[in-house]
């Protein structure tokens, strides 16, 4: 490969594969359980608004309070100048009364009698019958006042808002008013209200509530998760475990969910329908005038598999309306094919097996959308298809899918990817079973032919092959970039139709013993196992130097050793070898040496590019040696002296390869380390890539310092390799078992199928001698 820039859905009690019937009642008991989570998850939300809107009731409450105060004190001050004015005037008449000139003597007898009688006619006495607030008589009357519909006159959407918002401020409202003198059926007085009790204040604050909450994505599915802050994860603080044996596995399954949900939640709401996402800036970039579903298409079997049935809504929804390969556009052939291809293919096959995944009525049978993804596939190989009509029959590297025109590459004198030409059958071939369109499997065999035919020394291909001739340009050989997946195709193309296509596994096996024989050396001084490069051919110098991507090998070693069977099952069988036994043996030093990848790094997270310090000259596969089962975390350990990493090669890109080696390694050997590496490696990804503020995760630049320098760019395969493979990872084996499935090189999903007699191996291997040399 070039720049490759869960769901337990049925424990099937019938082995098998095709019967599917029995895994509904597993299905359903699965998404009794998400559903119980979902709610809880909810639940919880629910508390935090209403925690949050207490608080936003109890500052307004207290703001009414003190407006209340300030009133009251005026209204005292008002009355306490009122009553001194009125004292006043009642002096100064009395003073005019009292004048020398209307002096009148009176005894003391007669002036009580006379303040006697004034008092009985004072407006300010009490009243000799005071009213009592507990007689039954006055409950009578506070009841009947409101029932007589005296207080109910209002009518319409503003009088019911208004009854029900002051209902619930005043539960008193519907007693009657201390003194009956202001019931709330009168006209209002015009007077100034308090602010707490004008409808407007009240409507105002309802609609910035409802902007707040449209805003925060509380009114679209597809946003759950956009806005979650990363301290509220508990969990990543939390735990300090190593992940051994007794870890709750499905747990940490659904931690693996949760970063999905906010990596999708970010780029929908942020980039949706772009083909990049840049999640620190917030916004995307499209590769094609109208997008090519880049993101999207890439990411639908995942969402299938962790269950995320809106988000796939929201995915097919834009598949249905916006998605069109009717554009003036160039296209890489191979990045286009494992990427939206597989995406569409895997998609419809997980959507037609297994219905209980992610389950839309929109795609069942005899629905209008049955064969969306389907037909969006076919649409799209057929625009591809024009890529093999090279003179050679080797695809060219790039495809104009509006005018239908191969193109040949811009560099690399025009000469394509080895890894890229042939990294296409899996999925063309499937698709040939699928429409039983023959076209599709031949123009994809013809190109492992033209390859083969080369007779490349020891199963090793150099790494760029010509359109127009179909033969090899240059001599570099390796495992990395522009090599990688070859290998990786030479094994599932035999795994994909049943072992029926036995080229395959011999074009494997003679590659593996050319990695041996040329390419396998271990470090010093701690003895881990590499595979290195020739760059100059088979016969120069091998570089020390793997990129992350060579990190696949140790999961497909594994897997064309058992064919995807557990350990102890293959060890079972009579076609069990010690060859078999010697390839186990090597996939497990070389996990071991891509897991000492990350470990070496500050963040935990592997670079692009790690060169080992070797010796001179480089010890022979066949030497012993034995690295050491931990990594010391010292940071002056030992076991640090044999790895080197280049300042221009600190970057992490979010790849897959580790994660997805340990997932194969874990189901075939049933070695619970393995899950723990990736257990460490997630909560890495966790800490260092995430972006604040609900902008998802990014790749890196520098992974090598703490905090890391952030790269602004979220790969698709984050999505659709990456988090897929930790979600299986931490699944049970049944969900996908490896003897029944093939995964592509973007880790979408097709079954292994029966050629039946329409298809059929097409081409031959020529003659070789014991060196490998093809016979003329």
């Amino acid at each position: 490969m070039n720049v490759r820039d869960p769901f337990n859905i049925h424990r099937r009690n019938n082995l098998n594969f095709n019967n599917l019937h029995n895994g509904a009642f597993t299905a359903i008991n699965i998404l009794r359980a998400q559903a119980t989570q979902a709610t809880q998850v909810a639940a919880q939300q629910i508390r935090e608004k209403a925690v949050e809107a207490i608080e936003v009731g109890s500052q307004a409450t207290q703001a009414a309070a003190a407006h209340i105060r300030e009133v009251a004190v005026e209204a005292a001050e008002v009355g306490a100048q009122a009553l001194e004015k009125g004292r006043q005037a009642f002096a100064n008449e009395a003073d005019e009364e009292s004048s020398p000139r209307a002096v009148v003597v009176v005894n003391k007898e007669k002036l009580e009698q006379e303040e006697e009688a004034d008092d009985n006619t004072m407006s300010f006495n009490i009243p000799k019958n005071v009213p009592s607030f507990t007689n039954p008589q006055r409950e009578l009357e506070d009841r009947l006042w409101p029932a007589s519909g005296a207080t109910k006159h209002r009518s319409g959407l503003g009088g019911s808002v208004q009854d029900k918002v002051t209902g619930f401020l005043r539960p008193d409202r519907g007693a009657l008013p201390m003194y009956k003198d202001k019931p709330y059926a009168y006209p209002p007085s015009g007077r100034a209200r308090p602010i707490f009790r004008r409808k407007r204040v009240f409507g105002l604050l309802f609609l910035v509530v409802l902007g707040l909450l449209w805003f925060n994505g509380s009114f679209d599915d597809h946003h759950e998760k956009a806005k979650v802050k990363l301290n509220q994860w508990g969990w990543l603080r939390s735990d300090t475990s190593r992940g051994k044996s007794n870890a709750d596995w499905l747990k940490r399954r659904e931690r693996v969910v949760e970063a999905m949900e906010l990596s999708w939640d970010a780029y929908s709401r942020y980039a949706w329908g772009y083909d990049e996402f840049h999640p620190i800036a917030k916004t995307g970039r499209y590769m094609a005038p109208k997008g090519l579903g880049w993101i999207i298409i890439d990411s639908l079997d995942t969402l299938m598999l962790m269950n995320l049935t809106s988000r796939l809504e929201h995915a097919r929804e834009w598949l249905s309306t916006s998605l069109t390969w009717e554009q003036d556009q160039d296209v890489n052939t191979f990045e286009t094919t494992i990427r939206m291809l597989g995406g569409l293919l895997s998609a419809h096959y997980l959507s037609t097996e297994f219905p209980n995944m992610a389950p839309i009525s929109d795609d069942d049978v005899g629905k209008p959308g049955e064969d969306l993804y389907l037909e969006k596939a076919k649409d799209l190989a057929d625009r591809l298809l024009v890529a093999f009509d090279s003179p050679s029959g080797i695809p060219y590297a790039s495809v104009n899918i509006g005018e239908l025109k191969g193109l040949l590459s811009h560099d690399d004198g025009g000469a394509s990817s080895t890894a890229e030409t042939t990294t296409l059958q899996l999925e063309f071939k499937y698709l040939a079973k699928l429409t039983g369109e023959k076209l599709f499997w031949d123009k994809a065999e013809k190109v492992m032919q033209v390859v083969d035919d080369n007779g490349a020394r020891d199963g090793l291909v150099p790494i760029y092959i010509h359109a127009t001739t179909g033969k090899f340009n240059g001599h570099n050989i390796r495992l990395g970039s522009r090599g990688d997946s070859y290998y990786e195709y030479l094994i599932k193309q035999y795994l994909q139709t049943n072992k029926k296509e036995p080229v395959y596994q011999e074009m494997w096996r003679e590659a593996l013993m050319g990695v041996r024989k040329h390419l396998v050396t271990y470090t010093e001084p701690s003895q881990f196992t590499i595979i290195g490069e020739r760059p100059s051919g088979l016969e120069g110098e091998l570089s020390p130097k793997m990129d992350h991507l060579v990190c696949f090998m140790p999961g497909s070693i594994a897997l064309a050793a058992t064919g995807g069977l557990t350990e102890a099952e293959a060890r079972k069988l009579p076609t069990w070898t010690k060859q078999d036994e010697a390839d186990m043996q090597l996939a497990r030093e070389l996990m071991q040496t891509c897991w000492g990848m990350y470990k070496f790094m500050a963040t935990g997270l592997a670079a692009e590019i790690t060169y080992f310090n070797i010796g001179n000259p480089p010890l022979p596969e066949s030497a012993p040696h034995k690295a050491p089962e931990e990594f010391d975390p010292d940071p002056e350990a030992e076991w640090r002296k044999d790895f080197e990493v280049h300042s221009l090669d600190t970057h992490n890109l979010q790849r897959p390869e580790t994660v997805e080696s340990l997932f194969y390694m874990y189901r075939i050997t049933g070695e619970t380390k393995y899950r723990d590496w990736g257990w460490e490696m997630f909560k890495s990804f966790m800490n260092y890539t995430a972006v604040e503020d609900g902008g998802g995760f990014t790749s890196l630049s520098n992974a090598n310092v703490i905090p890391p320098t952030l790269r602004d760019n979220m790969e698709s395969f984050w999505l659709a390799e990456t988090l897929k493979y930790f979600y299986l990872l931490f699944s049970p084996d049944d969900l996908l078992p490896l003897d029944k499935v093939v995964i592509n090189t973007e880790a979408h999903i097709f079954p292994r199928f029966d050629m039946g007699p329409l298809f059929s191996t097409g081409w031959r291997r020529k003659p070789r001698d014991l060196e490998g040399n093809i016979m003329v």
